[in-house]
């Protein structure tokens, strides 16, 4: 119908102009936005996904920019670690010039202080950003928690939205040429446990290397081994000399010699005023005399061992035989071919001392002694009334300093010692400890053993169960005592010992020596230890530097993949929100289109009641 009051057909038209204007405009807002999703309103979904990836994107070239600052130190470092090397070279080099004994070592000391110079130098200058991987202030360099140093490397989405930033650990103890707190590549280990409170004893240099010994170095460079502390025990002996060129010539009437030999008795201490040494030897009543046994030397005695003689004993070795026939079912030793050690290392044999050792048959003791001698007709060839006791080896006096076992890396456990005892003839037994031990056993959370007291206990917890009639005390000179309890044992002589074998430290060797105490003028002998120091000093930093140039490599590799995950995260992106450039601009067209037949329709609808109207007029 047609009517003037409602124009059907222009609200029609004018709906559909409206329509499509809107969607032209939505059209035209992706073209000039490029964005196919540009608001939640256009689709949630994809929306919020691409809102997450572009703040992803964004994270990933912070670290992008984080890892580029990470090869920066690194290089910074590497640079520093590289002269150093450069300058140990030259350095090295200098030291065996000194060894020419006609150099200045004035002179070349000199030099070496400018080497040192240059080294500290360059550790101090090797900052970037206001970090320096050479020269550090770590409390604890030997606290992986404390030495690591992070470079972040990537970022991770996970599941349900959780984020991780991972991250590249390294440790500056392998770059650290310099700690405040000490320990750096360049500096002693602070970490060395020393005599681990007496358990083991310094040696300088000496040819005495054996399974239980350990290379070790002194605080002031000198070299030489760790030897285990122990305690044997020696029977009781002594010596004397032949009359030389005077022979015993039982020949004369009546001729012989008479004593009384004394073996194996006992004393309450017979090495009384020996300190820490006298506790141990300290025994308990009553005592045994030992063995008594009355000995006659003559012609026919002579005669009847050697008839070839004719009755003369002509030297030392064929005294000591005789005595050895006579003296040997009684229970003691001679020997005519004695020899001793000299200072330098050196055994010479003397051709008139002869010695006497009991060889402790009797009871417990360990003790010779010769007592009413005399003589008829012939001299006592030498020998002359003594005794002698023997040492109790089953007992030790410790001197004790102070040590800390350290944390090592993240192990909390920290520096562990390991070690063998025995006490007399039974079989070794093994034990160790480390800091957490020492912690639980002394009510510390510091790994240090402070004092003598400390030390008993740290014993005893180890010890006492094993050996039972062990006794681990403080001596009144402060040193620590461990014996067998004299109540228990009561042995002398060889069959005593006790002590430790096969020590370890499961960090050792360690360098003691610091690069800037090295000082050829004042220390001339120590000159094949610093060499020895120095080789060791640049192996350590070159292993630094192989360290960082492995984690350069890292850094190049990872920054690529970043790069890489950068670019694909753009191209996800693009996948779910970009918009279809030339589906956009084909579709605008055909809207311009259709908007301008809708204006045209519109018109027409609008003229038809204006003609309508013309009919009334």
């Amino acid at each position: 119908m047609a009517s003037v009051l409602t124009n059907n057909g222009a609200l029609s038209a004018l709906q559909t102009l409206r329509s499509v204007t809107t969607e032209r405009g939505q059209v035209q807002d992706r073209i000039s936005s490029g964005l196919r999703v540009e608001a939640a309103a256009d689709d949630a979904a994809y929306w919020s996904v691409s809102t997450t990836m572009r703040s992803d994107k964004m994270a990933l070239s912070a670290i992008a920019d984080t890892l580029g600052l990470g090869a920066a130190k690194v290089d910074t470092a590497a640079v520093g670690l590289d002269a150093v090397i450069g300058i140990l070279g030259q350095f090295e080099a200098k030291l065996v010039t000194a060894k020419e004994g006609s150099v200045d070592l004035g002179k070349i000391q000199a030099e070496l202080a400018q080497y040192q110079q240059a080294v500290v130098d360059i550790a101090r200058s090797s900052s970037f950003n206001g970090q320096n991987w050479l020269n550090t202030d770590i409390a604890d360099m030997y606290d992986d928690e404390l030495t690591e140093t992070l470079i972040r490397s990537s970022f991770t989405r996970g599941d349900k939205g959780r984020v991780t930033v991972e991250t590249m650990g390294f440790s500056l103890s392998k770059t650290s040429l310099f700690n405040a707190a000490g320990g750096g590549l360049l500096q002693p280990d602070i970490r060395d446990v020393g005599k681990i409170g007496g358990m083991r004893s310094f040696t300088p240099w000496e040819p005495i290397y054996t399974q239980d010994t350990t290379v070790h170095s002194a605080p002031d460079g000198t070299q030489g081994w760790m030897v285990p502390s122990r305690q044997t025990g020696s029977a009781g002996s002594f010596s004397w000399s032949f009359p030389d060129g005077s022979p015993l010539d039982f020949n004369s009437p009546g001729a012989e010699i008479r004593f009384t030999l004394i073996l194996d008795k006992e004393a309450s201490n017979p090495n009384n005023g020996l300190g820490s040494l006298g506790q141990l030897q300290e025994l308990p009543g009553p005592y045994d005399p030992g063995s008594s046994v009355p000995v006659i030397i003559t012609k026919a005695d002579v005669d009847a061992y050697a008839p070839s003689w004719g009755g003369v004993v002509s030297t030392n070795t064929d005294f000591a035989d005789l005595l050895n026939h006579l003296l040997g079912s009684q229970g003691a030793t001679v020997s005519g071919n004695y020899e001793n050690t000299l200072p330098s290392g050196i055994r010479v044999h003397n051709p008139v001392m002869m010695s006497i050792i009991t060889q402790e048959d009797h009871l417990d003791g360990s003790y010779v002694g010769i007592s009413n001698l005399t003589s008829s007709g012939v001299s006592t060839g030498g020998l002359f009334e003594t005794e002698k006791y023997g040492t109790r080896g089953s007992g030790m006096a410790l001197p004790f300093e102070p040590f800390t076992l350290f944390q090592v890396g993240n192990d909390d456990d920290g520096v562990e010692v390991s070690f063998r005892f025995s006490l007399n003839s039974a079989a070794p037994i093994a034990y160790s400890f480390n800091r957490t031990t020492v912690n639980a056993v002394l009510g510390r959370n510091d790994g240090r053993v402070e004092t003598a007291e400390e030390m008993v206990t740290l014993y005893k917890s180890l010890l006492s169960t094993d050996w039972p009639s062990l006794i681990i005390e403080v001596g009144t000179d402060g040193k620590v005592i461990l014996k067998s309890d004299p109540a228990v044992d009561r042995e002398w002589g060889s069959r005593t010992r006790i002590g430790f074998d096969t020590v370890r430290v499961d960090i050792e060797p360690l360098p003691t020596l610091s690069f800037l105490d090295i000082d050829v003028e004042k220390n001339p002998d120590q000159i094949d230890t610093y060499l020895a120091y120095i080789d060791t000093a640049r192996e350590r930093i070159i292993d630094g530097a192989a360290s960082l140039g492995a984690l350069r490599a890292r850094i190049e590799q990872q920054t690529d993949m970043v790069q890489r995950r950068i670019e694909t995260t753009g191209k996800g992106i693009g996948r779910l929100v970009d918009a279809d450039m030339n589906r956009e601009s084909t579709r605008l067209k055909a809207l311009q289109t259709r908007e301008k037949l809708g204006t045209q329709a519109l018109q027409i609808a609008n003229a038809r009641p204006e003609m309508l109207l013309q009919l009334f007029r």
